[in-house]
């Protein structure tokens, strides 16, 4: 459920920005003095203010449905962790040491010292 409102909020967002791209300001009814007033009778004789107006309305209150959608469903979940402070302390047991560090598995011989590797006072 909360993937899906995730997918519509962003389609509405994207929605919404493209539609206030495509609006004119209050500065562009400037051109229609020079030639280009028959432009925007596309969306019928008050042009294209009031229709864009209201669909770009409509989207931002759906956009902030989802918005609130989003966040009663972030709020209210079940289970789960919800927060870093909240994760189980796991205990964790060190790793048994090995008994040779040498690898291989080669096992090291000490040496033994006898009487006849010593070095003696006469040599």
């Amino acid at each position: 459920m909360q993937s899906i409102a995730l997918v519509i909020h962003v389609a509405l967002a994207v929605a919404v920005i493209g539609l206030v791209l495509i609006q004119h300001g209050k500065g562009a009814d400037a051109g229609a003095a020079f030639g280009s007033g028959a432009s925007s009778t596309v969306f019928g004789a008050r042009g294209s203010a009031s229709f864009m107006t209201k669909l770009t309305t409509v989207l931002a209150g759906l956009f902030f449905a989802t918005s609130l959608t989003l966040f009663y469903l972030a709020a209210n979940r079940d289970g789960g962790i919800s927060s870093v402070t909240d994760l189980p302390t796991t205990e964790q047991s060190a790793p048994a040491a090995p008994e040779n560090d040498i690898p291989g598995d080669v096992t090291p011989e000490a040496p033994s010292a006898s009487e006849s590797d010593l070095p003696t006072a006469t040599e």
